[in-house]
């Protein structure tokens, strides 16, 4: 008779079950003991057993319960003002210092979890460092003065020094499997996961927290090289990027983590000459404070005030203190700046595809996100300047931000149009991002006050190109040159000019070689290169090219309708299209020695 199969657990893993049953059990124990020990004064000693069990614990769901069972104690431990206020005697100093210690300990831990391969313990060690800063810094404010709130600024330089450094895990420090070089770099980036909760429920909602992670960032990136912390610039960048809201105006600072740092601050005194105001308590010493002042001047520019805006703070940034600042749109965008300034030198360090790749992460965010709250955006120019050496959608998105500056914010950038000119090469009507080309392209020559001879460059350079171009690409690109011949009337000679003047190739006195697009005599030329298009073998190329032989009466062709096109569309076009006749069949009906196809092809 067969053995009958048993479910039941070998007894390895009964007595493993009974084990992780006694952790948890010890753990419940040890945190009544402790929340005992608070309410009555008496010894908070088993605090050290609980964070041992919590550094020792082997599965998360055990991990899971220690650590928010010493959150829950801690917590209990700073509402009694056990680790801020005066010491009543040399024991209180003692047993405060003990337990400072063990909540260093403790914030360690966490802020290595955010590496932690269990994304719920990533998850919720976030969350309890960024609790606890809100419990540190309450207690703060009610033992010192309550008309000047106070931030815990230490801890709080934790948690950014962990989001950008990424330290690794306990768990994954006693482990003993090996990992390969692409899982230890891998270990310092920020996880999707850790980085999108920051942003969304904290960074990108109250006004405190974003201004003190722009000021630690900005720190921390000039206190770390680049060799040794590659991984700090990139993880920046991750956070930096996704910051979808910022104040523009000062009625808009209205979301506080700590609520104290809500209230309105006093208006800041004049002070005089020689006299500098102190810092209030952020935790930082008095050395930290004048650093701080002497980067505030740099960006002392007050903003301009719209009619009927309510004003805020308008002090010089550099005399306000931490709790004005909160309150000051300047002081907000004097972080913002600083940090964007210590971050993009960073970002040209690497291999030429990392540094291109990080350059496109940022100017796509450019023009919209960074540029109109930085305190001085003429500032960056010098990065947007190396940018445009890359070349192709690099150098083409450096230009817009170009562009933006010198619209925008009086940049003076006379060879701006000489740059755009190199970009018309035999590939850039062949890429993959043409359409985002021609996009920013007519954005560029849009102005009527621009030069003709400078249009009739792009217009001609572009119309030589399109001799060797998808028929895609020419359908975008007659569109484009009749805007630009509407917009500019003294192109149109370029399309009537004829009777000898220009009779062909041969006769055309463009000069393709030359780099400066006012120099290539273009407008002495004509585009016979688009009236060739009339023979395209593409029937809706041919159609197209008619309406520049046709009066310039409608108005400006919307270049989005042109821009989607692909040699997909192009085929799906021609299928789906409705044939109204029939076309003939050449040779149909044929016999003999006449009949080719009947020669080349039996038919069945």
């Amino acid at each position: 008779m067969a053995a009958r199969s048993t479910s039941l657990p070998s007894s390895s893993k009964k007595r493993k079950a009974r084990e992780a049953d006694a952790t948890v059990l010890t753990i419940q124990v040890l945190e009544k003991q402790l929340t005992d020990a608070v309410s009555s004064r008496s010894s908070l000693n088993p605090l050290a057993d609980l964070l041992d069990l919590a550094q020792e614990a082997e599965t998360a769901a055990q991990l899971s319960k220690a650590i928010y069972a010493l959150y829950r104690v801690l917590v209990l431990v700073i509402s009694r003002g056990l680790l801020s206020g005066p010491d009543a005697s040399e024991d209180a100093k003692a047993v405060r210092t003990w337990l400072l210690d063990r909540l260093h300990t403790f914030t360690d831990l966490l802020t290595g979890l955010l590496k932690d391969e269990e994304p719920s313990l990533r998850i919720s060690a976030l969350d309890i460092l960024l609790s606890l800063q809100k419990h540190l810094s309450s207690a703060l404010t009610r033992t010192g003065d309550a008309k000047h709130p106070q931030f815990h600024a230490s801890h709080f330089r934790k948690i950014v020094s962990a989001l950008l450094l990424c330290p690794a895990s306990l768990r994954a420090r006693q482990s003993k499997k090996r990992k390969t070089d692409e899982e230890n770099a891998s270990d310092h980036v920020l996880d999707a996961d850790v980085r999108d909760h920051f942003v969304n429920k904290w960074f990108s909602v109250n006004e405190d927290i974003r201004w003190f992670f722009l000021r630690d960032a900005a720190v921390l990136i000039s206190k770390y090289p680049s060799a040794e912390t590659p991984q700090l610039s990139g993880n920046l960048l991750s956070i930096l990027e996704r910051l979808t809201t910022f104040p523009t105006k000062p009625s808009e600072l209205n979301s506080w983590w700590i609520e104290e740092l809500g209230t309105q601050p006093p208006k800041p005194k004049r002070s005089a000459p020689g006299e500098e105001e102190e810092e209030e308590g952020s935790g930082a010493a008095p050395g930290d404070a004048e650093e701080e002042d002497d980067w505030r001047k740099f960006f002392d520019e007050p903003p301009p005030r719209a009619y009927g805006e309510k004003k805020g703070i308008t002090a010089r940034v550099h005399t306000l203190t931490i709790h004005q600042s909160l309150h000051s749109l300047a002081a907000h965008k004097a972080v913002f700046t600083r940090a964007w300034l210590s971050l993009l030198p960073r970002l040209s360090s690497g291999s030429l595809e990392e540094v291109k790749a990080r350059s496109l992460r940022v100017l796509n965010v450019l023009h919209r996100g960074v540029i109109p709250h930085l305190t001085r955006p003429i500032l960056i120019m010098d990065w947007v300047s190396s940018s445009v050496d890359h070349g192709g959608t690099v150098g083409l998105l450096a230009l817009n931000a170009l562009f933006t500056l010198m619209k925008e914010y009086n940049l003076d950038y006379p060879s701006f149009y000489t740059r755009l000119y190199g970009f018309l090469d035999r590939d850039v009507l062949h890429l993959k991002h043409r359409a985002r080309f021609f996009r920013l392209t007519e954005l560029f020559l849009s102005s009527t006050h621009l030069p003709a001879t400078l249009v009739a460059s792009f217009v001609k350079r572009l119309s030589r190109l399109s001799l060797h171009a998808p028929p895609a690409a020419v359908v975008m690109l007659i569109p484009f040159t009749y805007n630009m011949v509407r917009g500019h009337p003294a192109l149109m000679e370029m399309i009537h000019r004829g009777g000898g003047e220009v009779t062909g190739a041969e006769c055309d006195r463009f000069d393709g070689e030359e780099r400066n697009p006012t120099e290539t005599k273009a407008l002495e030329s004509s585009l016979w290169e688009l009236y060739s298009h009339r023979e395209h073998y593409h029937g809706g190329v041919c159609a197209l090219t008619k309406i520049l032989e046709e009066a310039f009466t409608r108005g400006r062709y919307g270049m989005e309708d042109f821009l989607d096109h692909t040699y997909g569309t192009l085929v799906e076009t021609e299928v789906k299209r409705k044939i109204r006749k029939e076309p003939a069949t050449e040779g149909e009906g044929r016999t003999g020695e006449e009949d080719v196809l009947g020669a080349l092809w039996k038919m069945e």
